[in-house]
């Protein structure tokens, strides 16, 4: 039986460190006595001792674990590491397969994204932003909000942060910040953990950078300019550089 989640969903949908140490866990093969049972699978991981570990087919946060963490009801490492087996059925992972971004950062690299790589990145974002959705449900649904959003950002970030420097691309990451912030103000976005908003003030710094690199991205902060405001402000050191080089 296949699960209903995939490597990336494990990779965007899990922090980084409990991933991390997931994946090393599986390359170790330390998950052993795998077992596939009517919607779930069940194994013996070892760990600081064997714990015994299950996940569901249809999700890889609903499960349990011998373990600390896990007898807390929170995701732990051994039932990352058993996701992964079930995703990967038993196969080697790729090492580039499983890297991820910490934060958006700067390539620090000048160039442009060819054709192809410009419709890959612009489906790729679309299809992140659908998990950067509104909460409006029951209060028990709002950690589940929580994550999506976190899983969002996660995809977005490993998206953003190795692109090259351009106009071209920092125009993509301006329309990408109006988009967010849209989300925000007007679209029911709870942003009470600030992950949307982190990430967005981590998208600013990388374009700051931008404007050193090549002064020609400045071009694309006029469109903030006209803006009436944003949810928190974000806008305001940009503007102020596409002000200063109009000055000058």
């Amino acid at each position: 039986m296949k699960p209903v989640y995939d490597l990336d969903k494990l990779k965007y949908g899990t922090d980084a460190g409990t991933f991390s140490r997931a994946v090393g866990l599986y390359k170790k093969d330390k998950v052993t006595q795998v077992e596939c049972a009517v919607g779930s699978y069940t194994a013996i991981v070892q760990g600081t001792e064997p714990y015994r570990v299950s996940v569901a087919a249809r999700s890889f946060k609903q499960g349990h674990c011998t373990c600390y963490l896990g007898q807390q009801g929170t995701l732990c490492k051994h039932m990352v590491a058993l996701a992964l087996h079930a995703v990967q059925e038993g196969k080697p992972l790729a090492t580039e397969t499983t890297k991820t971004s910490v934060k958006a950062e700067c390539s620090l690299r000048a160039g442009q994204l060819n054709s192809v790589e410009l419709e890959k990145a612009k489906i790729e974002i679309t299809n992140a932003m659908k998990y950067i959705k509104p909460y409006r449900g029951p209060s028990k649904t709002w950690f589940a909000n929580q994550d999506s959003l976190c899983e969002g950002c996660a995809r977005l970030n490993d998206i953003v942060h190795g692109f090259p420097v351009s106009k071209q691309t920092s125009d993509i990451l301006i329309n990408l910040l109006l988009r967010l912030d849209k989300k925000l103000c007007t679209g029911g976005v709870d942003d009470s953990n600030g992950t949307v908003g982190g990430f967005m003030t981590e998208v600013v710094a990388m374009l700051e950078k931008y404007a050193k690199i090549d002064s020609d991205c400045v071009g694309s902060f006029k469109k903030l300019t006209e803006l009436d405001g944003t949810c928190f402000g974000w806008e305001s050191e940009l503007v102020r550089l596409f002000d200063e080089q109009k000055i000058t």
